[in-house]
């Protein structure tokens, strides 16, 4: 096998058909295909969407509802559906699967964050498969994942992944318009790859995001050292010829980098929209943080501190110029790094190994 711990994310548009209903034997499947691979010992995470749309098929609600409701009923009823129907798929093949409902506040502190690893992990140490999926009847709107596709990306980041399949109703991504028979799959994609050219801004008709959320997220999981490919997930046997070393299976691969990032620089690379407050830097602290050359961020590199913040929280990092270029967890307070700013002999404000650069 290609890999021995992926995390799988099957998009909305591969589980529903175009009324909104489950489609049962994709999903039958794609379940068939997991189970084989289960089976031959790969750790599997399974990042599923398609509870809104289950939910919005069993529902006909005649009077209009605010959209945070409607979304809040349809994914409490269509949850309840989609868990049910990959356990008794599953439990055909002998495999017990658990339910997992996650919200981005969960990976905002680093004791919520491992809690949620630790869980996952032993459900995996004893042959449970996860079925993660956003809990959207809670799910505050302004801290709610972009889509599944970010969800899954920081799943397979926390359980340090080898790679992350992202399945989608496209064969990746093209060098064109997909519906265009003159355009083709882009095969690989190297870290730093301009991709602006060729994504397009529209939204599947049942997810939250589309191709330009995929490509943004694949680019930073590849960063840290994690393949990823996306696929299409209504081509049969997708998921078990894209493991197969022997089969070239038509995907984007997104190539990762040479070296893995820690489990706190990863857990720090996906704190944006959890800082307490930015630390302004000047430019030689900024070039100094860029350099190949680790280093840690100092309190005499520091020109302006924004907000209020203790200890341990996590802030960002921001150029001369105002620009966000990275995230790290503080060992000061605000207080004490506005008393310490700009000033020598002070331990570092923010530790090599608590920073993120973007």
């Amino acid at each position: 096998m290609r890999y021995q711990r992926i995390a799988v994310k099957i998009g909305s548009n591969v589980l529903t058909r175009p009324d909104g209903t489950l489609n049962i034997t994709r999903m039958s499947a794609l379940v068939d295909q997991v189970a084989a691979l289960h089976k031959a010992g790969v750790e599997i995470v399974l990042v599923s969407s398609g509870a809104v749309a289950s939910g919005r098929s069993e529902l006909h609600i005649e009077r209009k509802l605010d959209s945070v409701y409607q979304r809040q009923l349809y994914s409490a009823v269509g949850q309840a559906k989609l868990i049910n129907r990959y356990y008794d798929l599953f439990r055909e093949h002998g495999i017990v699967v658990g339910q997992v409902l996650t919200t981005k506040e969960n990976f905002a502190t680093r004791r919520h964050y491992l809690n949620q690893r630790d869980c996952m992990r032993v459900m995996l140490e004893n042959n449970v498969i996860p079925i993660v999926n956003e809990n959207d009847t809670v799910s505050v709107t302004e801290l709610m994942f972009t889509d599944n596709d970010e969800l899954s990306g920081m799943i397979a980041s926390m359980m340090d992944m080898q790679a992350l399949i992202l399945l989608s109703n496209i064969d990746g991504i093209y060098n064109g318009v997909p519906s265009d028979p003159a355009s083709q799959v882009i095969r690989r994609i190297e870290h730093g790859q301009d991709l602006a050219a060729y994504i397009q801004h529209t939204k599947s008709s049942f997810g939250r995001g589309g191709m330009l959320t995929k490509t943004s997220i694949a680019g930073k999981i590849a960063d840290e050292g994690i393949e990823v490919l996306i696929a299409n997930g209504t081509r049969d046997n997708i998921l078990t010829d894209l493991l197969d070393e022997n089969k070239d299976t038509v995907c984007t691969c997104f190539v990762p980098a040479a070296d893995a990032v820690s489990s706190v620089k990863k857990w720090i690379a996906h704190s944006e929209g959890f800082a307490k407050g930015a630390i302004h830097i000047s430019d030689p602290a900024r070039d100094a943080l860029n350099a190949e050359a680790a280093v840690s961020l100092l309190p005499v590199g520091i020109t302006r501190i924004e907000g209020n913040f203790e200890k341990d929280d996590i802030v960002s990092i921001k150029d001369s110029q105002g620009n966000t270029i990275g995230y790290g967890r503080v060992q000061y307070d605000s207080l004490t790094a506005e008393k310490y700013m700009g000033s020598k002999g002070h331990k570092p404000i923010i530790h090599y190994d608590y920073l993120y650069m973007e």
